[in-house]
């Protein structure tokens, strides 16, 4: 078995509440959701410009 411990949590620290595992999986949601989006556009207006030359 392991002893290490998870980065950023040390030993004494109580384990995270649901509600803020809930909050991170959110924010990574939409963070996901945003990068995705602009990757997206991104493509879209190369593919635009590409396409008037």
């Amino acid at each position: 078995m392991s002893t290490t411990q998870p980065l950023g949590r040390s030993a004494a620290a109580p384990p995270l509440r649901v509600r803020d595992q809930a909050r991170e999986a959110a924010a990574l949601i939409a963070f996901s959701a945003a990068t995705a989006c602009s990757l997206a556009l991104a493509l879209l207006l190369l593919t635009h410009l590409g396409s008037q030359g």
